[in-house]
C-alpha cells in the first residue's frame, strides 16, 4: 500500500512492476483493487500505477477540498503524476475512469501516450437509468438511509453486470463500504452531465476502446461513438462480455491490451 499526500488529500494507490509507468483508473463505485489481475499481468513488462480517486477506496480528500467531480479526478491524475514525476504515460480507464482517461487526453494531451478506455460513457445519457438517478442529491440520501440494504441491493444486482456473479458481488460490497454520500452522488452525477463528443477530435493519441456486447450499466453502441469521434481508434467488441471484460474474458481483455501498449 502506497499513498501521496496532495494539496487535496491523501491519495491511495498501488504499484508493481518495473519498466514504463501505466496508469490504470477505476470506475464508479470502485477501487484500485478492479486491476488487481492486471496490475500483476502488466506488470511483467511495465511499472503500473492503480490509484483511488477521491472518495473512493481509501482516498480522502480533506473537508475543504471535497470534490468528487470528474473534472477533479482529471487534475487529481494529472497532479499524482506530477508529484510521482511521471512525466507522460498510458492511461487505461473501466467506466467513469476511461472517461476521465479521455478527459486527460484533451486536457493535458502533453501527459499522454496512449488512452484506452472500457465500457466508458463518452456522452453521459448512455448511462442506465438506475445510475443516471444516482446523481440526484435525494436518491443518494435515500439510498444511504440504509447503506447494508442497499450494500444487498447492489450484491444482487451484481450477478447481472458480469459472468462471475460471486466475485462481483464480493467486490462490490467491500468497495461500496468505503464510499460517501457526497462521492456516491457528485461523482455519477458529474458523469451524467458530462457529454466528450464535441471534443473527441481533440484527441491525437492511440486510442483502444474496449466495450461488452452484454453491458448493462454503461449502453454499448458508445463504442460508435468513440469510433466516429476518433477516427483513428483501435475498438475492441467483446461478445461474452459485460461491464467488466477483464473479469468475463480476462485471458483475450489483456492480450488485447498488452497488444496495444506495445504498438509504437
Amino acid at each position: 500500500m502506497a499513498s501521496l499526500v496532495t494539496d487535496q488529500g491523501i491519495v491511495h494507490y498501488e504499484t508493481y512492476g518495473r519498466g514504463r509507468p501505466v496508469l490504470l483508473l477505476h470506475g464508479w463505485l470502485g477501487s484500485w483493487a478492479l486491476w488487481r489481475d492486471t496490475i500483476e499481468i502488466l506488470g511483467r513488462d511495465y511499472k503500473t500505477y492503480s490509484l483511488d480517486f477521491w472518495g473512493f477506496g481509501s482516498s480522502s480528500p480533506t473537508e475543504e477540498h471535497a470534490n468528487f467531480s470528474v473534472d477533479n479526478f482529471v487534475d487529481l491524475v494529472h497532479q499524482f503524476m506530477d508529484r510521482l514525476g511521471i512525466r507522460r504515460a498510458p492511461l487505461i480507464g473501466h467506466s467513469m475512469g476511461g472517461t476521465v482517461s479521455l478527459g486527460m487526453a484533451v486536457r493535458y494531451p502533453e501527459k499522454v501516450v496512449k488512452v484506452g478506455v472500457v465500457g466508458s460513457p463518452i456522452n453521459g445519457g448512455s448511462l442506465n437509468m438506475l445510475l443516471k438517478a444516482s446523481g440526484h442529491r435525494s436518491v443518494a440520501h435515500f439510498f444511504f438511509i440504509s447503506p447494508p440494504l442497499v450494500k444487498l441491493f447492489l450484491s444482487g444486482y451484481a450477478y447481472f453486470m458480469a459472468n462471475d456473479g460471486p466475485r462481483m458481488s464480493r467486490m462490490i460490497r467491500e468497495d461500496f463500504s468505503q464510499v460517501t454520500v457526497n462521492s456516491f452522488f457528485e461523482s455519477i452525477g458529474t458523469l451524467r452531465e458530462t457529454d466528450l463528443r464535441p471534443r473527441l477530435g481533440e484527441v491525437k493519441v492511440p486510442t483502444l476502446g474496449i466495450y461488452g456486447r452484454k453491458d448493462i450499466i454503461v449502453d454499448p453502441r458508445q463504442h460508435t461513438v468513440l469510433a466516429q469521434g476518433v477516427s483513428h481508434a483501435q475498438v475492441e467488441f467483446f461478445q461474452n462480455s459485460g461491464h467488466f471484460p477483464m473479469l468475463d474474458e480476462p485471458e483475450r481483455f489483456h492480450e488485447t491490451v498488452r497488444d496495444f501498449l506495445s504498438k509504437g
